[in-house]
């Protein structure tokens, strides 16, 4: 293996595991001595690249503007052309507007060869019926859920039923050809999935559910796992 190709390997191995890395860890990854990941590292340092800790204590990348940007493996390259893509199809109109951007950014960004496969990507998503346009700003519905913010609404069921909710927004996923709120919800003191097309008069109420965010996504997941290899089970 060549100096070059040791330097991109090691890069790589930093940006995927998580930090901070030891020494050996990188010596597990790369299958080189410990003496030439500590000299690996310096040069990577003097080419531009920020990665703070030290020997006995693992390494974290920074990652730094100066740093030219790395190349990305073929099916790297298929990879995100596809999700972006699909992402597009998919997507409320902000994300899908975000992802055609990312994907000009993209092809900007590669050599000639690369970009030419970008463009004549084998990949591709397509879909004959786009999800209902979500009622609601989605944007503003992101923000909340990272900022872990109880959210109000107006809800329309399948049924025409409406109510009024306030909910712990979780997650925002792509479901039966529509995009799905996951909250808890006040009102039913449980887990509930609400249609983004279904929702109106989107507010926030001032409260927070902080830091409840992740471990509440876990146990809903966890429950749909479950709830899924019940089901499976039942078909035997």
């Amino acid at each position: 293996m060549n100096r070059t190709h040791r330097l991109f390997q090691l890069m790589q191995t930093l940006r995927r595991l998580p930090a901070p890395i030891t020494a050996s860890a990188l010596v597990d990854e790369t299958g080189v001595s410990l003496r030439t990941i500590y000299r690996d590292i310096d040069a990577l340092r003097g080419l531009g690249a920020v990665i703070d800790g030290e020997a006995g204590f693992g390494y974290t990348l920074i990652e730094d503007a100066a740093l030219p940007p790395l190349g990305f493996t073929d099916d790297e390259l298929e990879a995100l052309v596809l999700g972006l893509r699909e992402v597009d199809v998919i997507g409320d109109p902000a994300l899908a507007s975000a992802a055609r951007t990312a994907l000009a950014k993209l092809k900007a960004r590669l050599p000639a060869r690369q970009t030419h496969r970008l463009q004549h990507a084998v990949l591709d998503a397509g879909r004959f019926v786009r999800p209902p346009e979500p009622s609601i700003d989605v944007k503003a519905l992101r923000a909340a859920t990272w900022d872990e913010a109880t959210i109000a609404f107006r809800y329309e069921d399948a049924k025409g039923v409406v109510s009024h909710r306030q909910v712990d927004p979780l997650s925002i996923m792509f479901m039966q050809n529509a995009h799905m709120l996951v909250a808890w919800c006040h009102l039913r003191q449980d887990f509930r999935s609400f249609r983004l097309d279904r929702m109106a008069e989107l507010s926030l109420t001032g409260s927070s559910f902080r830091p409840q965010r992740v471990p509440m996504l876990r146990d809903f997941v966890a429950r749909l796992r479950s709830d899924a290899i019940e089901r499976a089970e039942d078909r035997r």
